[in-house]
């Protein structure tokens, strides 16, 4: 991936005329270079600081294409966890990751040295390569990441002049790699540890649920109770509120059940008016109402042998309910103008975000109904409840976004997620999942690698000037035509910068008396992005 590119001056103002603003010189280049390698030790996301520092080096040795891959395992085939190019089309990256097991970058894995040559085209020891024979490859510098064995490469291709990388190149390209290794060590390690922790792999296991994003205990919950219910011929109730992912958990329930090959068909009872729900749910005869001028198959039996999903349940009119109630008692139900039951063979899954029990209460729903669809009741937590999740599911929903609109791949950058984390998504992933889509959209269009946090909230004003954010937190008054996203944010802002400003911005001070852990704290910090005066 390309490192992004740079915003060119207001219409009518011309660059600055400072030679030394407008292009580095090569001590600042240097200076910057090691900037960058001492803050990836520190990093916790690999992809943006890998992207900056390999620009870097691009600069500073002169190299057209650059590129840096690193795997857990060398023997792995396929994409690696962690890869970074520069400078390079798709076609050019595949071409050159072809050539791990082969060519130049084979030679360093094997060597475990740093690998300098003027034309590989022309060097005997790679001039056989069928990859470096296709790419026509002339100068490359490619040095290995740790040692016993390597765990990847950074690999420089072709330079802008003609010519060999010199010296002074191999001594900053090694540097990098050294800096790279333990870093990559530790992200390796985070990872395994994090797989291990996971809570839900050990439902995963039994259920089809690679769609589920997330690795909180409040979903690891969830998933243990499903794989419980799904392969019971039961009903399940799915409650929860609306954004949830309560129709997605129904289809896991479905694929991961007996009946996984038949049909899963779903209603949902509030899209459709009282006069048509109950031929759309259990068919018509000929004749039955004034549509009906043949006979109509209902959901039901369109379901038969499956499952059949209910969605939004407490919809349903009583009228409705009573013949929903004798399918799950008798099995059996009479389409609209029948004279004689249908058998049916399907198992009901239904799902409502209403309190089902204060709705019996008001004898709006029936109370033997409710008892029948609760057999096993699974209660889905609101995002709130499994803050841990938001972050991965950010990242499901950048990456799918950019794939359903045909856009360049986009990343979602630091202050995006520590946004995301920060944000009460009241809508749940639903919300969360239009807010990134819109935000990728933005900033695809803007020519950006990497989702920024306004292109999340765009109608934030002025977010990181500091009067743009009140040292006291404001009035309701001043929330007035502001969205209840919006609100909370601006308010979370104020409140948190007056508890700093009370605690000389003693983050830690400032997090005991909020009643919030630090390390939240610091992560709204930098979502708000607040600084101190």
């Amino acid at each position: 991936m390309s490192s992004p590119p740079t915003n060119p001056p207001p219409p009518g103002k011309a660059p600055s005329p400072a030679p030394s603003q407008a292009t580095p010189s090569r001590a600042e280049q240097e200076r910057d270079f090691y900037r960058k390698l001492l803050e990836l030790g520190q990093a916790e996301e690999i992809k943006p600081f890998l992207g900056e520092a390999l620009a870097l080096i691009v600069k500073l040795t002169g190299a057209r294409m650059a590129y840096v891959e690193l795997r857990s395992d060398p023997d792995t085939e396929g994409e690696p966890p962690f890869w970074v190019a520069h400078g390079c089309q798709d076609e050019e990256v595949r071409s050159i990751r072809a050539a791990f097991s082969t060519g130049v970058m084979a030679a360093a894995i094997a060597t475990g040295r740093t690998i300098i040559t003027v034309s590989a085209i022309n060097d005997p020891r790679f001039s056989t390569s069928a990859s470096v024979q296709r790419n026509r490859i002339e100068a490359v510098i490619c040095a290995p990441v740790g040692v016993a064995p390597p765990v990847g490469v950074v690999y420089l291709q072709d330079r802008a002049d003609k010519g060999l990388f010199t010296e002074e190149d191999r001594s900053r390209v090694e540097a990098f790699a050294r800096h790279l290794a333990p870093f990559t060590e530790r992200l390796l390690l985070r990872r395994r540890t994090r797989d291990e922790a996971d809570p839900t792999l050990a439902f995963r296991r039994s259920l089809k649920a690679d769609g589920v994003i997330g690795r909180s205990p409040a979903l690891a919950r969830v998933l243990q109770q499903a794989a419980v219910a799904a392969p019971l011929d039961v009903t399940v109730l799915l409650t929860g509120p609306s954004g949830t992912g309560k129709t997605q958990l129904a289809r896991v329930l479905h694929d991961s059940s007996p009946r996984a090959r038949r049909p899963f068909v779903e209603l949902n009872c509030a899209a459709l008016p009282e006069t048509l729900l109950e031929s759309e749910l259990f068919g018509a005869m000929p004749g039955a109402h004034s549509t009906a001028n043949r006979k109509i198959e209902g959901k039901v039996a369109a379901a038969e042998g499956g499952t059949l999903f209910l969605d939004e349940v407490g919809e349903l009119k009583l009228s409705a309910q009573s013949k929903l109630l004798q399918l799950l008692q008798s099995k059996e139900y009479y389409p609209l103008g029948a004279t004689r039951p249908v058998r049916a063979d399907v198992r009901v899954i239904a799902a409502t975000n209403l309190d089902l029990k204060a709705a019996v209460q008001r004898k709006e729903f029936r109370e033997d109904l409710f008892y029948r669809l609760q057999v096993l009741p699974i209660r889905i937590p609101p995002l709130s409840e499994r803050r841990e999740d938001a972050a991965l599911l950010a990242e499901h929903f950048c990456a799918a976004a950019s794939g359903t609109h045909g856009l360049p791949p986009v990343r979602l950058g630091i202050d995006a997620i520590c946004a995301v984390e920060a944000a009460e998504w009241s809508g749940n992933a639903r919300e969360l999942a239009h807010a990134i889509e819109a935000a990728v959209i933005r900033a695809a269009a803007e020519g950006r690698g990497e989702v920024e946090r306004r292109h999340l909230f765009p109608s934030e004003t002025a977010p990181r000037e500091p009067e743009g954010i009140a040292a006291e937190p404001p009035k309701l008054t001043s929330y007035k035509g502001l969205s209840f996203q919006e609100a909370t944010r601006r308010f979370q802002a104020a409140l948190l910068r007056a508890t700093l400003e009370e605690c000389g911005w003693n983050v830690t001070e400032a997090a005991s008396k909020l009643d919030v852990a630090r390390s939240h704290a610091y992560k709204l910090v930098r979502a708000f992005g607040l600084t101190s005066r």
